[in-house]
């Protein structure tokens, strides 16, 4: 087990060409958890200005479905680990998370954001090298949730994720600011 959460480290490293740090956090049922299970965080590096939080074995090598996930913030905000261990805790213990599942954070993404549910959605930002993790025929997928509004969910829920990323697209969106607007 340690080999391959050892891997999803050297994965995300190799992606994101820097060296990341775990989060300390140990609220709720983390216990439920693998026991590998991290959050790790990378700070701002070359042309990316935003801190990234991810998982790190919230997939276990005998996973169907393997996955992790990730976020961005525009500063150290270490309490995007709760959200992360909240998704992570819901997709070993509820229902399996997958590639545009929408969830509910239950509370804003950052401090004073109209974002409270996130969309999970592909790695855009760093493309199909993150996206895969290829290890004896065994795949992780990586993918990033993505801070939506609760208009933007209900949008997204009636016209599908291709309207919403549309509107992103077209929209100005900032995918790293907890102030915007919302797109739909």
């Amino acid at each position: 087990m340690k080999v391959y959460c050892d891997l999803i480290s050297q994965h995300y490293e190799s992606a994101w060409s820097t060296p990341l740090s775990v989060v300390s956090f140990a609220q709720g049922p983390i216990w439920e958890l693998p026991a590998e299970f991290q959050v790790l965080r990378c700070p701002p590096h070359g042309k990316r200005k935003v801190w990234t939080y991810a998982t790190r074995c919230m997939s276990q090598p005998n996973d169907t479905s393997a996955l992790e996930l990730h976020m961005f913030s525009t500063t150290q905000a270490d309490d995007l680990a709760e959200l992360l261990v909240a998704m992570a805790h819901y997709h070993r213990t509820a229902t399996k998370l997958g590639l545009h599942h929408m969830v509910n954070f239950g509370r804003p993404w950052l401090p004073n954001s109209i974002c409270d549910h996130g969309l999970i959605s592909l790695p855009y930002l760093d493309g199909p090298r993150l996206e895969w993790m290829n290890l004896d025929g065994f795949r992780t997928q990586f993918l990033w949730v993505v801070p939506i509004s609760e208009s933007e969910r209900a949008f997204c829920r009636q016209e599908g994720v291709d309207a919403l990323e549309r509107r992103f697209e077209t929209g100005c969106f900032d995918y790293a600011d907890p102030s915007r607007k919302a797109v739909a």
